[in-house]
Order: structure tokens, then C-alpha cells, then sequence
């Protein structure tokens, strides 16, 4: 900048003082008088010259200084000090001068902090301007969007091609207001549900949104196991209830005075009250297990002493069926955990092993030490066998492979969501295997203690 602006400034102020006294030059006939004139204009030359490299110097160390000052990284220059105008100027930029860098300090401190909490947010937050195209936007939109791209700069609609959101946002943008809407979004993984809520972003002469997305997906699906769940227990009870209405209706209308079918009635009616009774159990025993409450402390528990007590309460079942059972345990594993929880895991596979065998069909039980320091407890049965597509939902509460038989033989369809609570509270897994026709096992999996 410097050389851009030296010759030419001293150049002028050299013309202007130098033309009169060519013009002097070529007027006078006199030789010294051509001479002397020659010598001042030599003279006035180099001395606007010299003064224009000057005055070229203080500009360009007046710019340097105002360059500066939008970096605070840089060192600032030390203006020269004078009784001038320039010094003057150089005074007052030199006061304007701390007051800016902290300005910028604080504004780039502020902007870094922001950016910060956004970036952390859960929700994803997604900017943009007038023109839809995306100014900011955090890693929890990124993820939601499928996309773990920078997307600053580009067009909303290459970012997300979902066209609700962006009549969402161009609607903000034209009209200025507040808008707030549920829509899902879709990656190639997963739909989630998502409430936006999004406002317009106004900064000077220029418009944008901005829009905030909660991920409601959890409290969707909680809201729908709730209402499944509702009408499994509502189903699940209406049938015994049904029964018990009826057959007392029956006894009341005449049927006491039948001896021959007054006992079979009272049977049905006892039968469905314990069915009844049963599912109300098994639902009190899960809704702790989901909770996480208990009365109980945990301590070490013997694996085999568990089995046995479980086994002693499925025998009669398996000998009115015809079913053998058989373990095989090594001896003095214990895990640290809570022992009716463990029991009534245990007792859950032993006694649909039971029911849902083939008769003359055999249980057999495994216990032995796993890999890394874990138990390994492995209830196979030689009864008909899950299907493959119901292998991922035997787990679920009221979830049931064989309605009919499920009901025939007492169950409630909430035994194995109890395994898998039970057993995950104390920190293991319970899998499964199966093929029809020839039988199914379940492996539980704990960790082992040793104190």
C-alpha cells in the first residue's frame, strides 16, 4: 500500500509547487535567472516528494494500526505521538483502540459459549436464512437427519428431504411467527418423532429461522406400550371373569340344586379365580421388576441351592405330564444377587419347559462356569419349538407363541418378560434358541462371585 500511495501523492505536490516556476523559466531570457529557477525546482521537487513519502509513511502506519485492531491475536503497533492532526488521530485511536479489543474479546468469548451449549444440546437445533439455506446446525440434528456431514452453507432441502420441515421453516421465514408441529424423520436405520418448535431469527437486515427438535420417540413408544398393555390386561382378565360371571349366574339360577354339575361349576369358577389371582401376581412381580424398587438387599447367592428349590416346585407338574427332568451343576458357584429373584427366573423356564413339552419329553438343566468369569445356567426342553419370526417378541409382556395352548395350560404371558427383568436386574442376559419340532433353550447368563 505504501509504494501505491508515495510517488503518486508526492508527485502532485511536487507538480503544484513546480509549475510556476517552470512557467518563471521559460518566460525569463536571463541565464541566471533560468539557473537559479532550475535549482528551486529541483529543490521544491524533492522536498514534496520527500514530504509526500512522509505523510505516505504516517497513513500507512495509521492503517496498519486500524487493521490490527479486529485481531486481537496481533500485536498492536505503538503510534507515533505529535501536535498535529495526525497525532491527534493516532490519540484517539490509541483510546478507541483497548475498548474494541475487549469488545471483540467478549463478543468472540460470548459466540464460543453459544455455540458450545448448542453444539451439547440433546435437541437438534437447526438455522437458517432467508434463503432456507442452513446457517448452523448441532450434531443432534445431524444424527437425527442421518448425516454426520458439515452442512453450513448448503440448501435446507439437500440437508433434509423431508418437506414438511421445510414448509415448516419457509412458513416462519415469510410470515415471521411462531410455528410448533410433530412430524417424523427418517433415516435408513429408524423413524423417529421429532416436535419442533421453531421461531423466526431476525438480525438487522437479514431473516432466518430457528428451529428446536425433540425427539419424543420414547415417550411415543412409552405411550404405546401403555396403551398395548391396557388392552392385553383388559383382554387377559375379561375371559376368566367372563367365566366366573357366568357359571355364578348359572349356580344362582337353579344350578345349586344340580348335584351332578354343581361341583364341575364351582371347579371352573375356582379354576379361573386362580388364573386371575396368577396374572395379578405375575403383573405385581413385573411392575417392581421395571421399577428397579425392592425390599431386599442383594447377597451371595448359591446357584445350585436355586435350582434345587425350583426344581422341587416343578416336579409334580412334570410327573402328571410324563416329563424327566435332569441337571447337571458344578458345585459352589454363587453369584451376588437376590435369591427369590433368581428363583422365580429359574422357575419360570423349568415350568414352561414342562407345559410346552411333548409327553414323555425331558427337561434338562445345566449349570456350569462361563467365559470371563460368568455363570452360565442352560434350561433346554425337547417340546415343540418357537418359530423364527417370534424369537425377537417371546420376551414382551402378553406376548404368546401358541395362544390356544398358552391358555390351556394356565399362562399369563408375562413369565418370560419376568426372566428377562429378574435376570437383567442382576446384571446378566438371558438368550434363546429353538427349532420347531425338536425343542428350545434358553441360556441365562450372571456374573460369578467370589468373596
Amino acid at each position: 500500500m505504501s509504494g501505491a500511495v508515495s510517488p503518486k501523492l508526492g508527485l502532485i505536490t511536487a507538480a503544484a509547487v513546480a509549475l510556476p516556476l517552470i512557467a518563471v523559466l521559460i518566460g525569463s531570457e536571463n541565464a541566471a535567472v533560468r539557473m537559479t529557477s532550475l535549482a528551486w525546482g529541483i529543490v521544491a521537487i524533492a522536498s514534496a516528494w520527500l514530504y509526500g513519502r512522509w505523510l505516505s509513511r504516517r497513513i500507512q502506519r495509521l492503517t496498519d494500526f486500524t487493521d490490527r485492531l479486529l485481531d486481537v491475536n496481533t500485536p498492536r503497533l505503538k503510534l507515533p505521538s505529535s501536535d498535529d492532526e495526525f497525532g491527534a488521530l493516532s490519540r484517539s485511536l490509541s483510546l478507541v483502540a483497548p475498548q474494541i479489543e475487549e469488545l471483540l474479546t467478549r463478543l468472540r468469548t460470548e459466540l464460543t459459549r453459544r455455540e458450545a451449549i448448542l453444539s451439547s444440546m440433546t435437541e437438534g437445533v437447526l438455522a437458517v436464512d432467508a434463503r432456507l439455506n442452513v446457517t448452523f446446525c448441532n450434531e443432534s440434528f445431524l444424527r437425527a437427519v442421518g448425516d454426520r456431514r458439515s452442512s453450513d452453507g448448503a440448501p435446507l432441502i439437500k440437508v433434509v428431504r423431508d418437506p414438511v420441515l421445510f414448509q415448516m421453516l419457509k412458513q416462519v421465514v415469510d410470515t415471521g411467527k411462531t410455528h410448533r408441529q410433530r412430524l417424523q424423520l427418517s433415516t435408513p436405520q429408524i423413524t423417529r418423532s421429532f416436535e419442533v418448535y421453531a421461531t423466526p431469527l431476525a438480525g438487522g437486515t437479514t431473516r432466518g429461522a430457528l428451529a428446536i427438535l425433540h425427539d419424543v420417540t420414547p415417550a411415543e413408544r412409552l405411550e404405546r406400550m401403555k396403551r398395548d398393555f391396557i388392552a392385553n390386561v383388559s383382554h387377559e382378565m375379561r375371559t376368566p371373569l367372563a367365566t366366573i360371571r357366568g357359571y355364578a349366574e348359572t349356580l344362582l339360577e337353579g344350578g345349586l340344586e344340580d348335584p351332578q354339575n354343581c361341583r364341575k361349576f364351582v371347579e371352573i369358577i375356582q379354576a379361573n379365580g386362580v388364573r386371575l389371582n396368577n396374572i395379578v401376581a405375575d403383573f405385581l412381580t413385573l411392575s417392581e421388576l421395571e421399577s428397579g424398587r425392592t425390599d431386599i438387599q442383594p447377597g451371595p447367592v448359591s446357584v445350585n441351592d436355586v435350582l434345587g428349590s425350583a426344581l422341587r416346585a416343578v416336579e409334580p407338574a412334570a410327573s402328571l405330564m410324563g416329563v424327566r427332568l435332569q441337571a447337571e451343576a458344578v458345585p459352589d458357584l454363587r453369584l451376588m444377587g437376590y435369591g427369590i429373584r433368581l428363583e422365580q427366573a429359574l422357575l419360570n423356564l423349568l415350568d414352561n419347559a414342562v407345559k410346552f413339552n411333548r409327553p414323555d419329553g425331558e427337561v434338562h438343566v445345566l449349570v456350569q462356569q462361563g467365559s470371563e468369569d460368568r455363570i452360565e445356567v442352560r434350561v433346554s426342553d425337547t417340546g415343540l419349538g418357537i418359530p423364527p419370526e417370534d424369537l425377537s417378541r417371546i420376551f414382551e409382556r402378553f406376548y404368546r407363541v401358541d395362544k390356544a395352548r398358552s391358555r390351556q395350560v394356565g399362562g399369563t404371558g408375562l413369565g418370560l418378560s419376568i426372566v428377562k427383568h429378574a435376570i437383567e436386574q442382576m446384571n446378566g442376559t438371558v438368550t434363546v434358541e429353538s427349532e420347531l419340532g425338536k425343542g428350545t433353550t434358553f441360556t441365562v447368563s450372571l456374573p460369578q462371585y467370589h468373596g
